[in-house]
């Protein structure tokens, strides 16, 4: 359909800035939105001897600024990603601020509406520019943008041509895949570095290996409903995530459960043997007083990522304050033990002038709480030294396990294990199944495979988010609709060794990889595909097991456009020798059919994530590169191989590049 029928709640578009720019290249920058709307949005659009007739717009996870792109860079710099692929590029502020499950805006318009609507005036002023035509147009964007993603594609016809939702959850996904992680992570709290290493290249142990009985269950039940196994290696610095967010929804929708919880048998909180009571928490104490950004710095409490402790850092807490620097962002508590598990407390203000204040911790820094978000509302302003305040966890330790009493119907095999053989619940079920309702909240509706177009959908294996089974649920959902015809309009590309974040920079560099480059070739390959009648590289072929997703060894079996690595150490993948005794390392690197040529084999011995070490092979399908190495020390060593690929083979540009990597394990005596 070239001409969607106009929204009328868009019906008056302005522009209030029309000018030339050379950063991050030349281009015309447009900005402007909808009169009567909150909604705004920016265009970039490159030299018309670069434009090719097409845009990309990219749909952030929740609605945010239409100027993000501006401060993205290297492989990150979605506009000049977007000008080297001959489109121009679109970002808006996704109509405001968005709906949540408890109701209040419309969700159409934060979900779709709003960026649609931008989508359809932007083809107005490229006609203007670029001489009478219609440009195709291409949406993408991940976690809760992938929500929105899919929620425009299965809402609009004509809109968009094609789409590229990555890294998505399914219906069922809030708050459950983050309820049954903290749970975890509060049981397998002392026994994470174990796992971590016993899922490492090279070991010789069972994951589950000198569990207790309470352990083993627990890493069972967050394994099956998805959570990669391999990915516990984060654990320090995984947090919640958006877990504190979304808890408090919990509360406002079935504020009983919070009651029930610790009193109604069938739950966990009333079995008196169950270890959750030991790590029940209420302290009350009167606080010294709150700190601002500036002040909990000088009082030295570090970010929690850079410090490597699962304790909350002040720059974490600030993010995204807004830089006002004036925000109460921690809090002092005297006189609560070290020991105890605070991270998702809430810190509750009892006497002063901030009776009633709730704020969320995210972890303590001597007696200091660490709030998850800043106060930003000004909700702690009038707190005064010497007023009361307590620290309580019970809520928090209550939504960890959520997940059990929400058990969906059978399209979601991971909740078999709380299914009595008749299919009935093991536990006592909520009135209300929450999953549903925060989707809607995010995409507009509920998704169900149905769209027009193309689609080329991206999931990680080591996503402790979004769980990798979820991007098959989606499948099943499109193959329901499409049948037979499924290949002719969608491809599910899997990548190895990738986390949620759409991210240059890792955090664990020896051991993940960006999949900005999956990204980048999904776009052009999508656009290919439907602009050409190109069709796109295969879809990645895989199994779902007990929650996890396993793809094949190899790349021509196991397809998609990642490489693939495999490092041997001595022949294996765990090598024991003297110091200073040499290890003959070799990495063998593959493409799948059609997805390009590896350009580069970098090469990581100290686990630094530097890789300074890199070899150029001329551009092929395959490389074999062997070399001898000597660890002088004694120690355990991993060394590691990142493989690079790119469609054409070229080895300077900074887009499409696609990485994957292996480990081996060296023990030195």
């Amino acid at each position: 359909m070239d001409h969607p029928v106009p929204d009328p709640d868009f019906a008056t578009p302005y522009i209030d800035i029309d000018e030339w720019r050379d950063l991050p290249a030349h281009h015309r920058y447009i900005h402007g939105g909808f009169t009567g709307t909150d909604t705004r949005f920016s265009l970039y659009f490159p030299p018309e001897q670069d434009y090719r007739g097409r845009f990309f717009q990219h749909i952030t996870p929740v609605p945010d600024s239409e100027h993000l792109a501006q401060r993205a860079t290297g492989r990150e710099d979605k506009i000049g990603f977007a000008f080297s692929s001959g489109a121009y590029f679109l970002e808006t502020n996704g109509g405001g601020s968005p709906a949540t499950p408890e109701g209040g805006a419309d969700p159409t318009v934060t979900a779709y509406r709003a960026n649609a609507a931008a989508a359809q005036y932007s083809r107005d002023i490229a006609r203007r520019l670029y001489g009478d035509h219609r440009p195709y147009g291409y949406a993408y964007g991940g976690s809760g943008g992938g929500y929105r993603t899919i929620g425009g594609a299965e809402s609009t016809d004509g809109v968009w041509d094609g789409f590229v939702p990555y890294v998505i959850g399914s219906p069922m996904a809030i708050p459950n895949v983050f309820a049954v992680r903290m749970h975890a992570q509060r049981i397998l709290r002392h026994s994470l570095d174990r796992i971590a290493d016993a899922a490492d290249a090279g070991s010789r142990r069972a994951v589950d290996a000198d569990l207790t009985g309470e352990e083993r269950d627990a890493l069972a039940e967050v394994t099956g409903m998805g959570f990669p196994v391999r990915s516990w290696f984060g654990h320090r610095t995984m947090g919640f995530h958006a877990f504190g967010a979304l808890y408090p929804h919990i509360r406002t929708v079935d504020p009983a459960y919070f009651e029930d919880y610790w009193t109604t048998p069938g739950y966990l909180g009333a079995d008196p043997a169950a270890s959750v009571h030991r790590d029940r928490v209420s302290h009350r104490s009167r606080t010294t007083g709150t700190l601002t950004r500036e002040q909990a710095t000088a009082y030295g409490i570090p970010d929690h990522r850079a410090a490597g402790t699962p304790h909350g850092g002040v720059d974490e807490a600030f993010k995204g304050s807004g830089g006002d620097g004036s925000c109460v962002v921690a809090v002092a508590v005297p006189g609560l033990p070290a020991d105890a598990l605070i991270q998702g407390a809430d810190l509750l203000v009892i006497t002063g002038s901030a009776a009633g204040a709730r704020a969320t911790v995210t972890g303590f820094h001597g007696d200091v709480a660490v709030l998850d978000t800043p106060d930003r509302d000004g909700a702690l302003a009038g707190l005064e030294p010497g007023d009361t305040v307590e620290i309580d966890n019970s809520a928090f330790l209550a939504a960890q396990t959520y997940h059990r009493h929400q058990v969906p119907d059978p399209s979601y095999p991971v909740w078999d294990r709380f299914r009595r053989p008749d299919g009935s619940p093991l536990y006592p079920q909520r009135p209300l199944l929450l999953g549903p309702l925060f989707t809607e909240a995010a995409s507009g509706h509920l998704p169900t495979g149905r769209f027009t177009g193309k689609m080329i959908v991206v999931s990680c294996l080591l996503d402790r988010e979004a769980f990798p089974w979820q991007a098959d649920w989606y499948r099943g959902r499109v193959r329901e609709h499409f049948g037979d015809r499924t290949d002719d309009h969608f491809r599910l590309w899997y990548v190895d060794h990738a986390l949620h974040g759409d991210d240059e920079a890792q955090e664990h560099p020896t051991r993940t990889v960006s999949y900005l480059g999956v990204l980048h070739q999904a776009l052009r390959e999508l656009s290919a595909w439907v602009e050409t009648g190109r069709p796109p590289a295969a879809a990645t072929r895989y199994i779902v097991e007990d929650g996890q997703v396993h793809v094949p060894a190899g790349a021509a079996e196991r397809l998609g456009v990642q490489p693939v690595v495999t490092l041997t150490a001595d022949g294996t993948d765990r090598a024991e020798i003297a110091a200073g005794q040499p290890v003959t390392l070799k990495a063998v690197a593959e493409t799948p059919p059609g997805a390009g040529l590896i350009v580069s084999l970098a090469w990581d011995f100290d686990g630094s994530g530097e890789f300074t070490d890199t070899a150029d092979p001329d551009p092929a399908t395959a490389v074999t590169v062997e070399r001898d190495h000597v660890f002088t020390e004694p120690g355990t060593y991993f060394v590691t191989a990142r493989v690079t690929s790119q469609p054409d083979g070229d080895p300077v540009t900074p887009y499409a590049r696609i990485d994957n990597l292996a480990r081996v394990r060296v023990i030195v005596g």
